[in-house]
């Protein structure tokens, strides 16, 4: 039976720590306008924060999900790292009217169902607010924003008829493809740098992620892009300007003097995803076992089924055969 909250009630809390993914529901105000729902889920990107917090941090739960200190609070406030897409729906709809809807279900255990009901707000990449919920040592490769959700209404449902599902790992495949295009930005800023005047007081020469470098082309702190379409601020601009009702999306994260990961210099990569789908589970062995068993079976009787019948006959012939020279 479905139960409803006007917050995240503190039982709920370890639980939504614990899941692997998640949805995120957001529409235009147009009757014609697209509705989006999106998946989300790669690790650490979904974020509660305690109502008695007062930093936008998330206060981590034990490593068994079953932290006390979570269970007696409550929430009205969570937040996800949205990492970059080829579309940008949800920003977009966020931009325009707020409303969002966060769904989670459970896939082992009990049964469930939640929706956060609730009023969204996007924090680009390199707005004050943004760098003060992902500083650079916590950033993921591809973050482009910080989607937080002002929650006004919990509502819980069975889920009795969801299926189970196994967790496997997380798939890492759009990291590895914004590792590329980040480094490709830092890189650039770095020969940006280099190739400045020592003597230019509007350069800053960027010894790491996360800081500024001002352009010293124009007067504007915005830095110019890698040429070719290269690197993450350019796939921004390319991809993720506009929904596809037209709505703005992102305003000017890929202006950004901010300057992105230096991935490699950071020693971080992803082995690629295994993304094989032909393995068999310990169920489908039983069973080719138990056709392999079969087909055996009923080429030993038809073998034995062949022996017979030729022993039978040569029977026979003998019997027929000794009566004749007895005569």
């Amino acid at each position: 039976m479905g139960q409803y909250y006007d917050h995240i009630p503190g039982f709920l809390i370890p639980w939504i720590n614990a899941q692997k993914i998640f949805w995120v529901a957001t529409a235009p105000l147009s009757e014609s306008g697209h509705v989006n729902v999106s998946p989300k889920g790669f690790e650490r990107t979904m974020n509660v924060v305690l109502d008695e917090s007062e930093d936008g941090q998330q206060l981590e739960a034990g490593p068994d999900g079953d932290d006390d200190r979570l269970r007696k609070a409550t929430s009205s406030h969570v937040w996800y790292e949205d990492l970059t897409g080829s579309g940008v729906e949800t920003i977009s709809h966020i931009r325009e009217n707020g409303r969002i809807t966060v769904l989670f279900t459970a896939f082992e255990g009990p049964p469930r169902i939640m929706r956060l009901f609730g009023t969204g707000k996007v924090y680009e990449f390199g707005t004050p607010e943004y760098d003060t919920l992902l500083p650079p040592e916590k950033r993921q490769p591809g973050s482009r924003a910080v989607i937080w959700v002002d929650v006004h209404k919990v509502g819980t449902s069975c889920g009795y008829s969801i299926p189970f599902f196994t967790y496997k790992s997380p798939r890492v495949r759009l990291h590895n493809f914004a590792i590329n295009k980040e480094q490709q930005d830092f890189d650039y800023a770095c020969q940006q740098s280099e190739s400045s005047s020592v003597s230019d007081s509007s350069i800053v020469v960027v010894p790491e992620q996360g800081s500024t470098v001002l352009s010293h082309s124009t007067s504007s702190s915005s830095p110019s892009l890698p040429p070719d379409n290269q690197g993450l601020k350019n796939y921004w601009k390319l991809r993720n300007l506009k929904s596809q009702d037209g709505l703005p999306g992102l305003l000017f994260a890929y202006t950004s003097p901010k300057v992105l990961g230096d991935w490699r210099g950071r020693g971080i990569s992803f082995k690629p995803d295994d993304e094989t789908t032909g393995s068999k589970t310990p169920a489908d062995a039983r069973r080719d076992r138990g056709l392999v068993a079969i087909f055996a079976s009923e080429k030993v009787v038809a073998d034995v089924g062949k022996v017979l019948v030729g022993f039978g006959a040569g029977v026979l012939v003998t019997t027929v055969f000794a009566r004749l020279w007895a005569k």
